[in-house]
């Protein structure tokens, strides 16, 4: 049956900026990094960390995950690089495309926890804040394989198959590129709602990231038909899904038991400057605080005015001075829970 219509991929896999070539597949991963930092920037700061704090740990966290991804890659299709006739100078051209998102979230993991506990910061609150950043950021990236021509799946007539010719297959396949895409908004907008309304912690909404992410992962990883190692029928990556959704679903069960609710403070240089609370908002605490400040300068004003006012005057403004320091401090805990 002949296709009604398709998707027609890129003639390049080259985006042109004034006199600047740039790979698509990097433009998109570039793109996807600045996405996730940028809304997990919102999200920190919404649940009372400072602002910038998640690009610092970004600064750590990008460089360990695409060497993540590229090892995962290179380590599960070592045929394409090591087998003969290939050249294993290949394995470094990142641009051409071949990150693993298991390597790339694992060894990412590792960085941004160096950065957290340089910062004495929980990793996993900074994992709750980043997560559905980190889904948006692979939506994006997705497209990277448009721009490349691979990992596509089967062939179809569907209206919204891709034309493929890149020297190997010809025709229209499915979009798996797409599917993802989609599949991985989704699990980005899960995350929000479900962080909102149920007040996810302690790795939990990285957790439920996870888990959504595998789940689809599973059924779009049966659909493609490049090459891949298989285990009792079915491709690596299916197994890996198994495997990771299991954990995550498990993680979130057992944490909700030994750790309900959420982090109360998640970055504490946050508290030492008199940082926002939940919703971003500080004001009850800087109202306090003058309050509190304010108590003992009239306590020592008054003092100062009558000389004759002896021990008892200024014990009775100590004693009053007291009870207005410790509202202060309490609101302060208050605010940053």
């Amino acid at each position: 049956m002949e296709t009604l219509a398709f998707i027609p991929s890129p003639s390049s896999g080259e985006i042109v900026i004034g006199p600047i070539p740039l790979r698509g597949y990097a433009f998109c991963i570039i793109l996807g990094v600045f996405v996730a930092v940028w809304l997990g920037g919102k999200r920190w700061v919404a649940r009372g960390g400072q602002p910038g704090t998640v690009a610092d740990i970004a600064v750590w966290a990008v460089p360990f995950g695409l060497v993540g991804g590229r090892l995962y890659h290179v380590v599960t299709d070592y045929q394409l690089y090591f087998g003969e006739g290939r050249n294993w100078v290949d394995a470094f051209k990142i641009w051409e495309g071949g990150l693993g998102i298991w390597g790339a979230i694992a060894l990412g993991a590792v960085g941004a926890w160096i950065a957290c506990r340089r910062r004495g910061i929980p990793l996993p609150a900074y994992a709750d804040a980043i997560a559905p950043g980190i889904a948006l950021a692979q939506a994006i990236g997705r497209w990277g394989n448009w721009f490349n021509q691979e990992l596509y799946g089967r062939p179809t007539d569907l209206p919204w198959a891709v034309e493929i010719d890149n020297g190997v297959d010809t025709g229209t396949f499915h979009p798996t590129f797409l599917y993802e895409s989609l599949w991985c908004v989704g699990v980005a907008l899960l995350v929000i709602w479900a962080d909102r309304r149920f007040r996810l912690g302690h790795g939990r909404a990285f957790a439920l990231y996870v888990a959504a992410y595998t789940a689809g992962r599973f059924w779009i990883e049966y659909l493609r038909i490049d090459e891949a190692h298989q285990i009792l029928g079915l491709r690596l990556n299916n197994w890996t899904s198994i495997a990771v959704f299991l954990g995550a679903v498990a993680y979130i069960v057992l944490s909700a038991r030994l750790r309900p609710g959420r982090e109360d403070v998640v970055e504490p240089a946050a508290q030492e400057t008199g940082g926002s609370a939940d919703d971003g908002t500080g004001g009850d605490t800087d109202d306090d605080t003058d309050g509190g400040a304010g108590g003992p300068a009239e306590g020592e004003k008054n003092t100062a005015k009558d000389p004759e006012a002896g021990p008892e005057r200024a014990e009775s403004a100590s004693s009053a001075e007291t009870p207005e320091s410790s509202s202060s401090g309490g609101a302060s805990a208050s605010a940053a829970g």
